[in-house]
């Protein structure tokens, strides 16, 4: 029996499917917003809270078109009651009718709170939903995409995508859905009843609905369109500020913060433009409502009263012509609700299309999907390039390969060597199908890797990339991440859940390693067991254990919280610990000291052999035992044999050793030689030292006290929220007063409006002649459209005005806010918690919804408090009996409202710290999107989101639930008003005490207050969000340069500044100190303020004489980045003393950084290069050259075909590795530093491109002095004066030949990297 129903629910489930699909297939045109609420793959459950909060909705709208009736019939008996006294008749009977009617009204307004709950409800869930779903969806269609899809994508866009677009939808999809369409339910019950009343007088008025169709239509295209332009700018300044705050040390290290503040402003001021057109549409939409409603009103009073003249013949009575005119007055009035709701529906519109262009994007190259393509079991590892030709998308016109075959045979190790840019790094990225071919084919055990699935291509290569990038995540979690796209698929459920993510979290609370793997299952166990052999064979399990919480250890943003040698022998273990067929190390040892290097090619002897294994490398003495050696220039093959054969009979490789050749020898000792009194360690005594550190610790603390803040909420009070955005507005008080007069116009019309509307009634008995009603009629129609047109101009005013003093606001704060976040040291950023992604939400999601009190929006609450108050006043003036009872129960109203929104904004405060969590993971994918694909991390990071997400979606339910009570109560709660009003005020006019016009003033005086609050009340999410928003940015810009900026002089600063940046410096830049400085270390002690109780350095000694040439090495993680961040004030020592020239303060403009990770902004190579010029000096194109001539990369860039004007794209990812390096240095010295700062200025070079450095170093050095970090022992050989640094401490010094002589570590590594032997 239960066979059939269940075969109908199918069928009918089905029907809706297709429904829906149908609407996803149709062009979005013909939808506009409702396609944007089911073009989702909707769940059951979403068709039913869909179509629930429709109907219950619809239900809402019912109750006040019967109401209307009801009151019309009071008004029929107020009437009767008038003539019979003024005829000295009995009125008893009609107190009992009276009461009949309010009875009725209290029983409609219980249904309609249900309904009004129900509907809230149900949208405010679909919202949830819906935003939900399209989280998942954009982030599925960003992970789908091929690389070439992310070289034109600017790094904040996904940001700026996921928070303000995100945000703008769900404010268009969830509660205020309900409240629209029971507006309109409204409307269309207003007009059956109009119709059955009055039919003539309603065909009148039906213009209203054409009108109202295109008022919003026209307005909403013209709103829509200013919302796409903003969007598309503000994502752009997202960009920027994301790839400032993800490499701050970079921006703080050359002082680019105002050069990057204006690229930054210039983008805003671009949205703020489109914004203020956006204001002035939204504006002219909201007057054109209230003056179609009030122009149809003056229609409808002068019709009504040539009706109500010619009564007898037509046989209308006057309560049945009030009843159209009323209920078509209040319709035309509620609907008016929908004015800020149709700015954000077309906003959400808007958001919706730049989503969904990524959803709804075909990949070329799809490493999600699992069915396309055919799927390899077992791999051999044959590769061959057959005639390939490849250019990358983003240059079309500059050719990487033409016709080059290579062959990679089975089980061998094949190395290739060549100049930056030759190609090398290209054959990586082809191999693993990263990019699409122009021509040729490349096969993998005679399969055309075009017809393999991508996933699983993938998943048969392991590869280490030239920059190694780590996930924010433990080093447990990153090096399974290896796993996750391997054979291994019975760990796939361990991998993709969060299984050792609470592990390491278990650890890092406190519990030990091996307890907390006891607790999970066997299969976790086994994980973690694959990943210890694989960081021993990598040489990196001895680092990971002697760190606080070993395994556990978060990595940090960018893996920050490494050195660059951890970093590379992590990545190394995320490659060796899926036991890869094919092994790719793309410079997989450039960043790692020669001790650990030869510790590492040791493990990898056994590692490789049998298996196939592709080498790119600079460094030819980790080669010279390959099976077969590529030599790659200009994009072919000009050379391939083995080490020995190269050396013998090809020129090119034969130059690149001869230019790595390695004095090797020891000196013979001189006798007089002794080694240096420093190289003894200090002797201090451990108590004093103890108490050294619990001093500079306490001096720390007090600091951090009295100037840091928590990122992730705010104690910050309403008044002094208030009074910072009252001195953010001080600049814009013309528009701010504009604004406030036009409101105050827009409130008071509705105070005049009663007035009008009381006389009318007054005028329209029928105990009164013909003539005085057709007088009447047409006086207050005159008046009525009056009215219109006064109203009209007011909103327009007020928005415009409203709408430039919020635009000018939000411009403001987000650049001041930009400012601080920049102005903050390096301990801020990396301490409680704050990441990247979370610190852009200032500048994304709090901005937004700061940006969304828009002038439309200003101007509606300030006109409903002023028509609320003025409503009061005038009401106890005139029927003060009347007024003073229905004014006791609008706390009843008001406390509803406040609720809610109390509800909404601990809501809000709740899940910013989640979303901002979700919003994090989604930067880091793509920002690390070819670390992503290569491992097939996909559906690993879908997984993360989905988590992520779970918290705030599952809390949500219960505050939805709780903040929706409210809601209803705040609507429903004014028809009981409507109840009492009637019922009290027909009482005092029964009594003689008041007449019918004096009621009919107080009346919708009072109650259109009532309905303007409820109005207010569901404006309470954007003013929640705008509040908590703008305690968090006021708190924010306190700390900023200067303290409490926004209500000083530094508003006033931000036009020049811009300007000045922009014209820039025509003079030449002249250095301060031609000779260098002299930098001296006297005992340093150092410890990370996120790993306090690790010492970083220990009694370092150093003294550097002005213009010499000194470098640091030692292994990774021996602390010599350390220094280097010391000496660029990004931290204080500990203990000791640093000094610069014998001062222990110093100019930061004066020192100029190459680090080890050379990123570049998505901007020029020009804007690039320019961005290490000395602040206040904008750098020539000259200037510019001379650095690049100087760095060895001038040829490289004019060679391209927009040369200088060459964008370097996300990461600078359209450049190969040792270009961005040589970009990094030309970089360093259009600054014409006193002191330069090198930290592996090499690592990423060719051979012929380290000399070139070698030569410039040898002309610059007589003008500054220089500091290099290098484990090519090549690079620094000539250096004045080498520290050798190991565990935190300086252990000795001296010239290459000194060292060599007596270091037995130093010279151990000499030996290595010879080609000698």
């Amino acid at each position: 029996m239960s066979a059939a129903p269940q075969t109908t629910w199918t069928q009918s489930w089905q029907n809706v499917k297709k429904f829906w699909s149908s609407t996803k297939s149709t062009p979005k045109k013909s939808y506009g917003y409702l396609h944007l609420l089911v073009k989702s793959d909707p769940a059951k459950l979403d068709v039913v809270l869909l179509a629930v909060g429709v109907l219950a909705a619809m239900a809402a709208g019912v109750p006040f078109p019967l109401l209307g009736v009801l009151f019309g019939e009071l008004v029929d008996e107020l009437n009767t009651a008038s003539c019979a006294k003024s005829q000295n008749q009995d009125v008893g009977s009609l107190q009992a009718s009276v009461n009949t009617k309010v009875l009725l009204i209290v029983y409609v307004s219980i249904a309609n709170f249900l309904a009004i709950y129900i509907h809230t409800g149900c949208f405010s869930l679909f919202g949830e939903r819906l935003v939900r779903h399209m989280r998942e969806s954009y982030f599925r269609g960003l992970l789908r995409q091929e690389i070439a899809f992310f070289d034109n994508l600017p790094a904040g866009d996904v940001a700026s995508c996921l928070t303000s677009d995100i945000e703008t939808i769900r404010s268009g999809v969830s509660e205020k859905v309900g409240i629209v369409i029971s507006s309109f339910s409204y409307l269309l019950g207003a007009y059956v009843v109009a119709f059955i009343k009055n039919a003539k007088l309603a065909g009148m008025l039906v213009s209203l609905v054409p009108a109202y169709i295109a008022m919003a239509a026209i307005g909403g295209r013209y709103v829509g369109r200013y919302t796409s332009r903003m969007s598309e700018q503000i994502g752009a300044a997202t960009s920027i500020a994301s790839e400032c705050l993800c490499n701050v040390v970079l921006v703080q290290a050359f002082g680019a913060g105002p050069r990057l503040e204006a690229k930054f402003a210039m983008k805003l001021r671009k949205a703020q433009r489109d914004g203020l057109k956006k204001a002035l549409a939204a504006a002219t939409q909201f007057g054109l409502l209230f003056f179609i409603a009030y122009s149809a009103n003056a229609l409808a009073f002068w019709q009504g009263a040539r009706t109500i003249a010619n009564g007898s013949e037509s046989g209308v009575t006057a309560g049945a012509v009030y009843t159209v005119i009323f209920l078509l007055v209040d319709a035309s009035f509620i609907i008016s609700q929908v004015a800020p709701f149709l700015q954000i529906f077309a906003a959400a519109a808007g958001a919706s299309e730049r989503l969904q262009s990524v959803v709804d994007r075909s990949s070329n190259i799809d490493g999600i999907s699992t069915d396309h393509g055919m799927k390899l079991d077992q791999v051999l590892g044959a590769i061959n390039f057959e005639n390939v030709t490849f250019r990358y998308p983003s240059r079309p016109n500059l050719s990487i390969f033409e016709n080059v075959s290579l062959c990679f045979p089975a089980g061998k190790h094949t190395a290739i060597v060549g100049p930056s840019g030759s190609g090398k790094s290209t054959i990586t990225a082809l191999l693993t199908r990263l990019y699409n071919l122009n021509g040729g084919k490349i096969l993998i055990d005679s399969h055309n890797v075009q017809d393999v699935n991508v996933r699983n291509l993938r998943s048969h290569i392991g590869v280490v990339q030239q920059d190694s990038h780590l996930l924010d995540r433990s080093i447990l979690e990153n090096i399974a991440h290896g796993l996750v796209n391997s054979d291994l698929v019975e760990y796939e459920p361990v991998l993709l859940g969060p299984s050792l993510s609470d592990v390491a979290k278990a650890v890092r609370a406190g519990q030990s390693f091996d307890i907390a793997v006891a607790s999970q299952t066997p299969n976790v166990t086994t994980v973690i067991e694959l990943v210890r052999q694989a960081a021993m064979l990598a040489d990196a399990h001895h680092f990971i254990s002697d760190l606080q919480f070993g395994y556990a250890t978060p990595i940090g943003s960018s893996g920050n919280g490494l050195s660059g040698g951890q970093k590379q022998r992590i990545a190394l273990a995320r490659a060796l610990v899926k036991n890869p067929a094919i092994l790719v190390l793309d410079e997989a040892t450039a960043s790692l000291d020669t001790t650990t290097e030869r510790h590492i090619q040791s493990s990898l002897t056994e590692v490789i052999r049998g298996r196939t294994t592709i080498s790119v490398a600079h460094r030819l003495s980790t080669i010279k035992d390959a099976d077969n050696i590529i030599v790659l220039k200009n994009g072919q093959v000009v050379g391939q044999g083995t080490h020995s054969e190269l050396v013998a009979m090809n020129k090119v490789y034969a130059g690149m050793v001869a230019t790595q050749m390695l004095q090797t020898t020891v000196p013979l000792k001189r006798e007089h030689e002794t080694p240096p009194d420093s190289q003894q360690p200090s002797k201090r005594s451990p108590v004093i030292e103890k108490e050294a550190f619990i001093d500079s610790d306490q001096t720390l603390n007090e600091t951090a006290k009295g100037e840091r803040i928590d990122p992730l909420g705010s104690q910050r009070s309403v008044w002094s929220t208030m009074r910072g955005i009252a001195s953010l507005s001080r600049p814009q008080l013309i528009f701010v007063f504009l604004g406030i007069v036009a409101a105050i116009t827009v409130g008071g019309a509705f105070s005049g409006e009663a007035v009008i509307f009381g006389h009318t009634i007054g005028a329209l008995s029928p105990c009164r002649g013909a003539a005085s009603i057709r007088a009447s009629g047409n006086l207050f129609g005159l008046l009525f459209f009056l009215f219109a047109v006064l109203v009209l101009a007011a909103n327009i005013i007020s928005g415009s005005s409203f709408g430039r003093v919020a635009e000018t606001m939000v411009l403001k704060v987000r650049i001041l806010a930009f400012r601080s976040l920049l102005h903050q040291d390096l301990e801020w950023h990396s301490s409680n918690g704050r990441t990247p992604a979370l610190l852009l939400s200032y500048l994304s999601t709090d901005a937004a919804s700061l940006a969304g009190l828009s002038g439309t929006t200003m101007g509606t609450i300030v006109s409903i408090m002023v028509n609320l108050i003025a409503g009061i006043l005038m009401t106890h003036i005139i029927a003060w009996k009347i007024a003073v009872v229905l004014l006791a129960t609008l706390p009843i109203l008001l406390g509803s409202g406040v609720m809610r929104l109390r509800v909404l904004t601990q809501l809000q405060d709740r899940h910013q710290i989640a979303y901002a969590t979700s919003v994090g993971i989604t930067v880091e994918a793509v920002n690390s999107i070819q670390t992503v694909a290569t491992l097939g991390l996909e559906h690993e990071f879908l997984a993360a989101y989905k988590r992520s997400l779970v918290g705030p979606y599952k809390a949500s339910f219960r505050e939805i639930a709780y903040a929706d009570f409210w809601l209803a109560t705040a609507y429903s709660v004014s028809n009981l008003i409507y109840a009492l009003a009637y019922w009290w005020g027909t009482k005092q006019v029964v009594a003689g005490l008041y007449s019918q016009t004096q009621f009919f003033i107080v009346l919708p005086a009072l109650l259109f207050s009532a309905q303007s609050c409820g109005q207010m009340f569901a404006l309470a999410p954007d003013f929640s969000k705008a509040r908590v928003a703008s305690a968090k940015l006021l708190d924010l810009l306190d700390i900023g340069p200067g303290k409490s900026a926004y209500g000083g002089n530094t508003l006033v600063d931000i036009e020049p500044k811009e300007k000045d940046l922009e014209t820039g410096c025509q003079g030449q830049l002249m250095l301060v100190n031609q000779r260098g400085i002299r930098v001296k270390f006297r005992n340093v002690y150092f410890s990370y303020p996120a790993r306090p109780h690790s010492s970083a350095l220990q009694a370092i000694d150093i003294d550097i004489l002005p213009g010499q040439f000194a470098a640091l090495v030692g292994p990774s993680g021996a602390g010599k980045s350390t220094i280097f961040s010391l000496l660029e004030m990004f931290y204080t020592p500990k203990y000791g003393t640093i000094e610069f020239d014998g001062s222990p303060t110093f100019e930061r403009e004066r020192v100029a950084l190459v680090p080890q990770d050379s990123h570049l902004f998505d901007e020029t190579v020009r804007f690039n290069i320019g961005l290490g010029a000395r602040p206040g000096h904008e750098a020539t194109n000259e200037e510019i050259e001379a650095a690049s001539k100087l760095a060895g990369i001038h040829e490289v860039i004019e060679a391209l075909p927009e040369g200088y004007e060459t964008r370097c794209g996300p990461n600078g990812d359209r450049f190969s590795g040792g270009q961005k390096q040589r970009l990094s240095i030309a970089r360093a010295l259009v600054r014409q530093p006193s002191l330069l700062l090198l930290d592996e200025p090499t690592s990423a070079l060719d051979a012929e491109s380290e000399v070139h450095f070698q030569e410039t170093l040898g002309k610059i050095s007589s003008q500054m002095t220089v500091i290099a970090i290098a484990h090519r022992l090549h690079t620094i050989m000539k250096a004045s004066v080498i520290f050798l640094i190991e565990d935190g401490r300086c252990i000795d010094r001296g010239t290459h030949d000194e060292l060599l002589q007596r270091s037995a570590s130093y010279r151990a590594n000499a030996m290595h990297q010879s080609l000698g032997s």
